[in-house]
């Protein structure tokens, strides 16, 4: 039997859709804030300030155990790395994922920043990311299938090269922090579970260059590439409606694919 999938009304949606706001503009108030010579524990600290500011609670801290409010994984860290005394060098990529509640209703999203100027492995991993989380949230629609996202997701990063980590996925969210559905990196169009309007869930592909072979370190979080490969993310929450799909963590009236790439 498969998995039992919640469905959210347009009023739950909303109370989403507020959490998720608050995070996408903290996600973009931190391309004011990072830089060479901070560490990833001053960025920690800064989201501290803003969630209190903006009556946030993390979803992160004591989840499972895990330390810290935010996850900062820079250059080859897949995943869930933890702030620390890491100094920020110029040429480095970091990805900051934010997942804060709000009213007891959660919002999630990941941002891949840049730190001056990089190199062309740096650009082109940053690009498929971008695109292939775009090429995703833009084949979540009503009537299809989420086969479609996978293919979507894979065929974007195919283009550049790169490669999707399989074992990390999108989920639904809502009252909880993960919910299901599972949402898959790759697939094949038209196969899957429907997509149907109420559907409430996250698309988030983890790009790297090169070898995908993953290991966690001593921490028992962080995740890292064993090749070494640089790694970038982006990650949005997604609303389905019957006539459209919301991105709830890209507020402004555009959508993610109107960029060829970040706007910050």
């Amino acid at each position: 039997m498969e998995p039992y999938i919640p469905l959210k009304t347009s009023l739950e949606v909303k109370g989403i859709q507020r959490t998720c706001i608050n995070v996408a503009g903290i996600l973009h108030s931190l391309a004011f804030f990072i830089r060479a010579g901070i560490t990833t524990r001053d960025i920690n600290r800064y989201c501290i300030e803003e969630y209190k500011k903006r009556g946030l609670v993390s979803s992160f801290l004591g989840f499972k155990g895990f330390p810290e409010s935010i996850c900062t994984s820079v250059n080859h860290v897949a995943a869930h790395g933890i702030p620390d005394n890491r100094v920020l060098m110029e040429g480095d990529i970091l990805t900051v994922d934010l997942t804060a509640q709000l009213e007891g209703w959660h919002g999630d999203a990941a941002w891949t920043y840049r730190v001056g100027n990089l190199g062309p492995d740096a650009r082109r991993v940053i690009k498929a990311a971008w695109h292939a989380t775009s090429e995703g949230c833009r084949a979540a629609k009503a009537g299809g299938r989420f086969g479609d996202i996978g293919e979507a997701i894979q065929t974007a990063v195919a283009r550049y090269g790169c490669q999707v980590l399989e074992n990390f996925v999108g989920h639904g969210i809502g009252r909880s922090f993960h919910e299901e559905p599972m949402v898959l990196n790759k697939g094949e169009k038209g196969t899957g579970r429907p997509l149907v309007p109420g559907l409430v869930f996250t698309i988030e592909p983890i790009v790297t260059l090169g070898d995908v072979t993953v290991k966690t370190l001593e921490d028992g979080w962080t995740v890292v590439v064993e090749g070494g490969g640089l790694c970038a993310q982006y990650e949005h929450t997604l609303a389905l409606g019957g006539s459209e799909t919301r991105i709830l963590t890209f507020p402004g009236g555009q959508a993610p694919w109107d960029y060829k790439t970040p706007p910050y």
